[in-house]
């Protein structure tokens, strides 16, 4: 449990024999008993589908490319043939090619990130309603932990796509709606609860 008056919670582990949910003191103060039966359902969701290692998996994949990408540009800059004209044209576009992928590659990874984080929340979501039965719970504490104003003092930008709900209120002030973009950690709430209502039959 954390100390904090902002609603929100996390799952951990790298699987189910190792997880732990972790909620903070102003989810269990301003939810009701369904509304906190939906989040911690998403958590389950969470270490059910093994999001944490998949999350974990990805994150080194994508740092294995960057290292990769740093490593051919490397050995571009300081090693080829500089006798012949044309090879050493031939290795300046080389280096060119390897200095693009040099900048792209950690924007590309954190893109892929960030993508199948937002799609680990929508699946996260239906399971949790599996769960449950019962999307109105899970809905009702969406809303709510959207419209609190309270900001996470824990929260930092390496974990927070762990959270149910982004913990940074950037846009709350001036009646602003935050919505989904290639950036976000998190769909939109209004889309997420929106795909939460598509499941009811």
């Amino acid at each position: 449990m954390v100390d904090d008056a902002q609603p929100n919670a996390f799952a951990t582990g790298r699987n189910p024999q190792n997880a732990v949910i972790c909620v903070t003191t102003g989810l269990l103060e301003k939810l009701d008993y369904y509304e906190l039966e939906g989040v911690i359902a998403h958590e389950m969701s969470h270490i059910k589908n093994y999001d944490i290692r998949l999350s974990c998996v990805v994150s080194v994949m994508v740092g294995f490319i960057v290292m990769l990408s740093d490593l051919f540009t490397r050995a571009l800059f300081w090693g080829g043939v500089k006798d012949n004209d044309s090879d050493s044209k031939a290795n300046g576009i080389l280096m060119l090619v390897g200095l693009i992928f040099l900048i792209l590659s950690p924007i590309f990874g954190s893109l892929m990130q960030l993508a199948l984080s937002r799609k680990r929340e929508f699946l996260a979501d239906s399971t949790a309603v599996e769960f449950t039965r019962n999307p109105d719970g899970l809905i009702s504490a969406l809303e709510k932990l959207e419209n609190d104003p309270n900001q996470l003092e824990t929260a930092n930008n390496a974990t927070a796509n762990m959270y149910i709900i982004n913990p940074f209120k950037k846009n709350a002030k001036n009646g602003k709606k935050r919505t989904t973009n290639i950036w976000s950690t998190h769909p939109s709430t209004a889309d997420r609860i929106e795909s939460l209502r598509n499941l009811k039959y």
